[in-house]
């Protein structure tokens, strides 16, 4: 079964390494990894065009994957990349199993209420919480967005959640291995990896 590996490690100084880990530990589990290396777009296009091009090269992978693992850690901000959110919801629509991960243990809530609005949230008359701008704090004890999240449990998956050290956020592998274990055992039965 193809996996589409999805997540920010496109973006990392050290992509090559972190990709080269989790494309080794993906076979490990049995599965065969899928996921955007960079060479198939015209490098003399426009950025714009050349942006299309992945996007367009991504959806074809992602077809032709069987399932996603979505590496949904707090990415530029309090919430996944929203790249990566899309590729699970383009994986979901599709009605392929999915699973994601987070090196952030917090809830959702969690990081709203002390990253973004810094402990500046009061509860409403109806008992909401809300932050100094009125805005809603989403509250579903989950990891995400709860679209994320139910994505990811309407499709049989598992959100893995660890609270990792600071340092190692974006190559603690930990999580992401937990995810290959669950798919495993979903998709493949319980055969040693």
């Amino acid at each position: 079964m193809k996996v589409y590996l999805a997540g920010p490690e496109v973006f990392f100084e050290n992509r090559d390494a972190i990709m080269s880990a989790k494309t080794e530990l993906t076979r490990r589990y049995g599965f065969t990894p899928t996921v955007w290396t960079g060479e198939k777009y015209d490098p003399s296009s426009s950025p714009f065009d050349i942006g299309l091009q992945i996007s367009a090269f991504n959806e074809n992978v992602m077809r032709e994957s069987d399932l996603i693992i979505a590496n949904l850690t707090p990415y530029r901000g309090i919430s996944a990349d929203v790249g990566t959110a899309y590729e699970l919801g383009f994986m979901v629509a599709s009605g392929k199993p999915a699973f994601g991960y987070s090196n952030d243990g917090r809830l959702f809530a969690e990081r709203v209420t002390a990253d973004y609005y810094k402990g500046a949230v009061a509860r409403d008359l109806r008992g909401f919480i809300r932050g100094a701008d009125g805005l809603l704090v989403e509250n579903n004890d989950m990891g995400d967005n709860l679209m994320l999240d139910g994505g990811i449990r309407h499709m049989g998956g598992v959100f893995i959640r660890r609270s990792v050290a600071p340092e190692r956020m974006f190559d603690d592998l930990g999580a992401f291995e937990e995810c290959l274990a669950a798919a495993r055992a979903r998709l493949l039965g319980a055969s040693a990896a």
